[in-house]
């Protein structure tokens, strides 16, 4: 009877008319888990050695099928044969076993080229493992279900909508402009599923208060759940905690990886999402501009975990400046702050920390109160942006404050030191790198047409040219050259204005029967994108601030600097916090620091 099996098995694989025609007649004993139970209902060594042997060779045989397409000659029947399920391989060479006089065989698999084919054989499931007499047996029966695992199928994942369900929406990211978009969006004519390595939105105004305990770190994050509910309650509404890594435009399809804590069944655990209209709004990165150690010695400050950071790292260097022993000049560069970057968020940052030494340092840390200082390092002016009577204001008040300004620029960083293009050397204990934002990694892989600058270019309504349903903004988006318009600066509220129209464009066009895939290209979309700046503000620290309403660099209008300002800036920003529960805790925050000062409290 093994015999016999093993026959149909290898007929399967290598024959081509009659290997169709056994399989269909013969399938129920060429199932592995039939021949797993003859194995191990009988008490002949030999029968179950040769079963032991015919089980491997079926799952090679299985194996085989499924990398083969499940092709048997011109006679293979789809429609008897398959079902749409996982992923197969299509091959280059087919597999071949050699079989030995001593009883032996080789089993050489086949080369894979490329998960594509969405098919799986019908009637045939994994097989569990069963000890077997034969040690041969076994080594191929392991190495067999191994390659089958590796033969899963490559992307798990969400397939197109069907007709009569509602178009499926797919955003990348949850900054300004991804947030703005989910919040405004109609989930009675999309489901929607967003896709981020992080599961809130940041509110980055503020970002700088919390490395020094001016504010807590949930006061500035806000859960994306929050934003739109229909995350977690919609059935088919989701959030995946991954990284989106490519973009099949044609089949419409985005690739993600989940994020890796070790807890899932393989890693990387990587799926597949099928959209209706795509919207990518990943972010940008900090530009490094290619200078040596500042990956791997500096910190930025755009993300939460970035703050909690520095501020792990300020309160240290603090503690330990205060240890027995240590030398006058290693006192000073550990507590040595520099900031390399003079726009709004050095500035903002630089001015936080001076107010945290000046209140707090000076009451807490007396031992070492007067060693601590603060650098800011700009190659040009700071805050180029602003007015210029805005930019002098701010320089006499950062210097009045304690705060160094220097200009240069730097050429390579160490692990304590930074050395500047005309060979100067500046130790420190706490690098911060604030010096703008560039594409990222992910945006400069994609085959999307790019704007000046390497973003991914959109025409006036922020569509991607050249590719259906795909849209992008944000800070990873800029106007393409033909279009005649300037790439945006990377501001929060520019993000927040493109989110806004876009998701206004998408419930028009979801009303007119536009949602699903290729179905948008006669729908009216209404006016462009138009941009009109609101103006700037900056805090420089002691309840100072700077704010610039000007439409424009080269504009008039109203310039304030001073208390006044700094009310204006802090009630500007409390407003614009999303929730009114992160409002409270910004106000409780705020009120709890004027108090009973700031908590200097180090938690890992």
């Amino acid at each position: 009877m093994s015999k016999a099996i093993l026959t149909l098995v290898l007929s399967s694989h290598f024959l081509g008319i009659n290997g169709c025609q056994l399989v269909k007649n013969f399938k129920f004993l060429c199932n592995p888990q039939t021949l797993s139970g003859l194995c191990l209902c009988s008490d002949s060594p030999d029968l179950k050695t040769d079963c032991s042997l015919t089980m491997a060779l079926a799952r090679i045989a299985r194996a085989n099928l499924r990398k083969s397409r499940g092709s048997f000659g011109s006679y293979a029947s789809e429609n008897d044969l398959f079902n749409v399920g996982g992923y197969t391989s299509r091959c280059d060479r087919p597999s071949n076993v050699t079989f030995y006089s001593d009883g032996k065989f080789s089993y050489v698999p086949a080369i894979k080229e490329r998960n594509c084919v969405n098919f799986s054989l019908r009637g045939i499931s994994g097989t569990p493992y069963h000890q077997c007499s034969s040690a041969n047996a076994q080594t191929v029966i392991e190495e067999s279900e191994s390659e089958l695992e590796n033969d899963q199928p490559r992307y798990a994942g969400l397939e197109a909508t069907k007709p009569g369900e509602k178009p499926r929406v797919v955003v990348l990211g949850t900054g300004w402009a991804a947030c703005r978009f989910l919040k405004g969006v109609d989930t009675k004519i999309y489901d929607v599923v967003c896709i981020s390595p992080r599961n809130h939105m940041v509110f980055t105004p503020l970002l700088a208060s919390t490395c020094v305990g001016t504010l807590e770190f949930r006061s500035v994050a806000e859960p994306v759940t929050r934003i739109q509910d229909a995350l977690a309650k919609d059935p088919n509404s989701y959030f995946f905690l991954a990284s989106c890594t490519d973009i099949d435009t044609g089949k419409h399809e985005v690739y993600c990886e989940a994020v890796d804590n070790g807890g899932l069944p393989r890693e990387p655990y990587q799926f597949k999402v099928a959209y209706d209209k795509l919207v990518i709004a990943a972010g940008a990165e900090p530009l490094t501009f290619g200078i040596k150690g500042v990956e791997e010695n500096a910190f930025f400050l755009r993300e939460v975990n970035h703050a909690q950071e520095i501020r792990k790292k300020l309160l240290l260097n603090l503690m330990l400046s205060e240890n027995p022993g240590i030398s006058e000049d290693e006192k000073k560069r550990l507590l040595h702050c520099v900031v390399i970057g003079g726009g709004p968020t050095g500035v903002e940052f630089s001015g936080e920390l001076s107010d945290f030494i000046r209140t707090d340092v000076h009451e807490r840390y007396t031992h070492v109160k007067d060693y601590i200082h603060v650098t800011l390092i700009e190659a040009n002016e700071i805050l180029s942006s602003f007015d210029v009577s805005l930019r002098l204001y701010a320089t006499k008040h950062l210097t009045k404050s304690g705060v160094h300004l220097k200009r240069g620029v730097v050429k390579e960083v160490h692990t304590k030191k930074i050395v500047l293009s005309d060979g100067t050397e500046v130790p420190y204990g706490l690098l911060v790198w604030s010096t703008g934002v560039g594409p990222s990694k992910f945006v400069k892989t994609l085959n999307l047409p790019k704007s000046p600058g390497g973003r991914i270019g959109v025409d006036e309504w922020l569509r991607v040219p050249s590719v259906e349903d795909v849209f992008s903004l944000g800070d990873c988006a800029g106007f393409l050259e033909q279009t005649g318009r300037p790439v945006l600066p990377a501001l929060a509220q520019v993000a927040e204005r493109e989110g806004k129209f876009l998701v206004e464009l998408f419930n028009k066009i979801g009303k007119h029967n536009g949602g699903k895939a290729f179905s948008a290209k006669d729908k009216p979309l209404g006016e462009p994108f138009v941009y009109k700046h609101l103006g700037s503000m900056a805090s420089v620290g002691g309840y100072k601030a700077l704010v610039d309403l000007r439409q424009s660099k080269d504009a008039k209008g109203l310039s304030l600097a001073g208390f006044i300002s700094w009310m204006v800036w802090r009630s500007a920003y409390l407003t614009r916090v999303l929730s009114w529960r992160n409002r409270l805790y910004v106000a409780v925050n705020w009120a709890t620091t004027l108090v009973f000062g700031r908590d200097n409290s180090r938690i890992e």
